[in-house]
């Protein structure tokens, strides 16, 4: 990971990769096949990380926006180390088609990690919402979250403190929707929403 803050992904090679380890490079390649499956190893890496984190606060805590404010803020707290790295790694990742996009094939054993840090939320909460919504809210949250670390990305106030900001306006107005979805004036556009996300990720 030093490497890759230093030099960048492009130019940090799997042989520079081994010799800072003080492995051979058949070595490296042995326990990993590129350079790629270095990077999701981090991305399980901090997933692991997040998850024991947020274990804790989710055990006790049981308001929904309490709930995901920790786990948003506890994302930032536990990647702080990883900033510099991610702006520079960030363009590789933006790329649709690069295996290394959390939306990948290749990324999903971490992608439905996080996504199940977030239906844990949901499960654990006591506030009532829409069992539909409730359903699809896991992955929801977690698309939610690709938008809280594109703005991270481009974070450079002092200590991310602008993307903490962004978690404390935006949780109170993702739960006020959540609790609203159960009215029965709002049934119906909540069961559109629902088909919507629906045909999209088809």
């Amino acid at each position: 990971m030093r490497l890759f803050r230093e030099r960048g992904f492009d130019a940090t090679t799997m042989r520079a990769i081994a010799a800072e380890a003080g492995v051979s490079v058949g070595n490296a390649y042995y326990y990993f096949e590129s350079k790629e499956a270095l990077i999701q190893a981090y991305y399980d890496r901090a997933q692991a990380e997040h998850e024991a984190a947020c274990r804790e606060f989710l055990a006790t805590e049981r308001s929904f926006a309490a709930r995901l404010s920790g786990v948003l803020r506890e994302w930032v707290r536990v990647s702080e180390p990883y900033h510099e790295f991610a702006v520079k790694f960030f363009k590789h990742a933006a790329e649709p088609t690069n295996p290394l996009s959390p939306f990948s094939a290749q990324s999903s054993p971490a992608r439905e990690a996080s996504i199940g840090i977030y239906r844990e939320v949901v499960e654990g909460s006591k506030d009532r919402m829409n069992a539909e919504l409730r359903a699809e809210l896991p992955e929801l949250l977690w698309l939610l979250s690709m938008g809280m670390v594109l703005f991270w990305v481009h974070d450079t106030s002092p200590g991310c403190v602008r993307t903490y900001r962004l978690i404390e306006v935006t949780v109170p107005l993702v739960d006020r929707l959540v609790g609203l979805s159960h009215l029965p004036g709002l049934q119906g556009i909540t069961k559109d929403f629902i088909a919507a996300v629906h045909e999209l990720r088809a």
